[in-house]
């Protein structure tokens, strides 16, 4: 079919391969503009731009796609489909009606569970056991529309967001084209709103560790918001990052922060990686080589 796809993220990047793979003409490929990336602030293309790239696809990057010129490019375009994936911006219904048999979205989550920006990072926080993607019909909702195709899977107990997201990348990518093959013959399915629970964009905030939680909701978080926000607490003023931790029987008091045989714990989790404000992620034990504890430290 010729195609029009819009995407952004890495995870979005085996979508892409995937439907040229699969023989479709994607005649254009709409992304997110350049944007300045770490300590220098240098700009750097999208992943998906750079695939698209690769791939000799045209690439645009609109500031805003609901805006008139972008949308009559879109029409111009006349794809007998489009395709979402992580775009990052809404779809206004100008865009949505170009295409006759709608926009089709790949979703990290099992509909209607996990609606919105961070469906995986939020599914585990909560410690969810399973979950999957969902491939359905964009409407004018937050991720509202009707579904068409479910894949399911386990939720490892150590698997942090960057794993399952690794996972869901390809399964969805899967998934997508199977349903662009079998979209004529696929019965949508409303969606059950009194079943949705949402994920919204995460937050710097969301990361502060609330030491007072049970000990493995603060796991599921740590696991959960990797890479970004990252779960921290403060130490001595300065911001204190916990990438990698594990239940213990320590039987501290929440947050209190002490070394026991040069392991490190926080209440009742042991930190296995960590890293201070300013400084490289490190082993707990290279942190204590280097920061003596005193008897009363406390993560805030």
């Amino acid at each position: 079919m010729k195609a029009v796809f819009l995407g952004t993220p890495r995870f979005a990047v085996p979508s892409l391969e995937r439907m040229v793979a699969a023989g479709h003409e994607v005649v254009a490929v709409f992304t997110q503009p350049d944007r300045p990336r770490g300590r220098e602030q240098k700009h750097e293309a999208p992943p998906v731009k750079e695939v698209a790239m690769r791939l000799g696809i045209p690439v645009h990057q609109p500031e805003k796609v609901r805006q008139t010129e972008v949308v009559e490019q879109l029409r111009a375009l006349a794809p007998e489909v489009m395709v979402v994936v992580g775009y990052g911006q809404i779809i206004p219904q100008a865009i949505l009606d170009i295409p006759s048999p709608g926009i089709i979205n790949v979703h990290a989550s099992l509909l209607p569970k996990y609606r919105g920006a961070a469906p995986i990072q939020w599914a585990i926080a909560h410690g969810e056991t399973r979950t999957g993607v969902t491939t359905m019909r964009i409407d004018a909702g937050l991720d509202t529309g009707d579904m068409l195709l479910k894949w399911e899977t386990e939720i490892g107990p150590e698997e942090t967001a960057v794993d399952l997201s690794e996972r869901l990348a390809p399964a969805g990518a899967d998934l997508l084209v199977r349903t662009l093959a079998e979209l004529p013959g696929i019965m949508p399915e409303p969606q059950d709103d009194s079943q949705a629970t949402y994920a919204p964009m995460l937050k710097k905030e969301d990361g502060h560790i609330d030491w007072t939680l049970p000990p493995r909701e603060i796991l599921n978080r740590i696991r959960g918001f990797v890479p970004w926000p990252g779960c921290y607490g403060f130490l001595r003023g300065q911001r204190f990052h916990i990438w990698k931790a594990a239940v213990a029987d320590a039987g501290f008091p929440p947050g209190a922060l002490r070394s026991v045989n040069r392991r490190l714990y926080a209440g009742s989790i042991e930190l296995v990686e960590v890293q201070l404000e300013g400084k490289k992620r490190m082993p707990a034990g290279a942190f204590l080589n280097g920061y003596p504890l005193r008897g009363d430290e406390v993560l805030e």
